[in-house]
């Protein structure tokens, strides 16, 4: 399961332009004009790696840490945890609605954003959803993708996960220019990390049979995970995805004849 261990803002922010230049500039390679069903992965040895030290940090510390979580806390003290940790996400959330051009998805965001503020005791209950605002979440790796630049490469981030070049550069823009960290004075700002740190706990809890079966049970569960990613991941963004153009089974095991 993805989680984010907090790093220091002041190295982020040194390195911001210099990992935004990089990546970004990796994306826009011709390599990176592949068809959606594609899967571009030429990092894969070194990808592997760092997907068996996830499941291994998932393995002793995320899954009994969620475990316990989600048997020890009740499920609505949960759910307002997670309504807090969305609520937090809110200011974000608006920022790439505004530079994707969406004003419809920043304006249901900042009603909400108010609305549950003020009538949802900070964002701890969703009075929002009572009268049918939906949340229109999204992130800067979205903003890059209606801004035109591709993909890239496959990438599995430590702790963090599967992701993409492009989505790569968007998390670190999501984690470095989060109004919410920006603006707001220590320690304020690190009970939006502990209710995120929670909520994806949550998360990893609700989800445990089926994480569980892709990272333990699988015959190749590097292989599921990315296909699942990638599949689910260019869904999210509206992406068509051209069935036939691919073969490749999840499920299937990788060293059968």
């Amino acid at each position: 399961m993805p989680f984010v261990i907090p790093s220091s803002r002041q190295f982020l922010r040194g390195s911001i332009l210099l990992s935004f230049i990089s990546l970004v500039g990796a994306c826009a390679t011709p390599r990176d004009s592949v068809s959606s069903a594609e899967i571009y992965d030429p990092n894969e040895a070194a990808n592997r790696e760092v997907h068996e030290f996830n499941r291994k940090v998932d393995r002793v510390l995320f899954r009994p840490v969620s475990n316990g979580y989600g048997n020890y806390v009740h499920e609505d003290l949960r759910m307002l945890v997670s309504n807090f940790a969305d609520h937090l996400s809110l200011p974000a959330d608006i920022v790439n609605n505004l530079l994707q051009g969406d004003l419809k998805g920043a304006g249901g965001n900042s009603f909400r954003l108010v609305f549950n503020t003020v009538f949802g005791f900070g964002g701890i209950v969703d009075p929002a959803d009572a009268v049918h605002v939906p949340r229109r979440e999204t992130d800067f790796g979205e903003t890059f993708h209606v801004w035109g630049v591709k993909e890239g490469a496959y990438v599995e981030l430590p702790l963090l996960g599967p992701s993409t070049e492009r989505d790569t550069v968007g998390t670190i823009l999501d984690f470095t220019l989060d109004p919410v960290s920006v603006f707001l004075p220590r320690p304020e700002k690190y009970v939006g990390t502990a209710a995120n740190f929670a909520d994806l706990m949550g998360d990893r809890y609700d989800l445990r049979a089926t994480i569980d079966s892709v990272l333990y049970e699988s015959a190749d569960s590097y292989a599921q995970a990315r296909i699942l990613y990638l599949q689910n991941r260019r869904f999210a963004l509206g992406v068509e995805v051209e069935e036939a153009e691919t073969d490749f089974d999840p499920f299937a095991d990788p060293f059968a004849q």
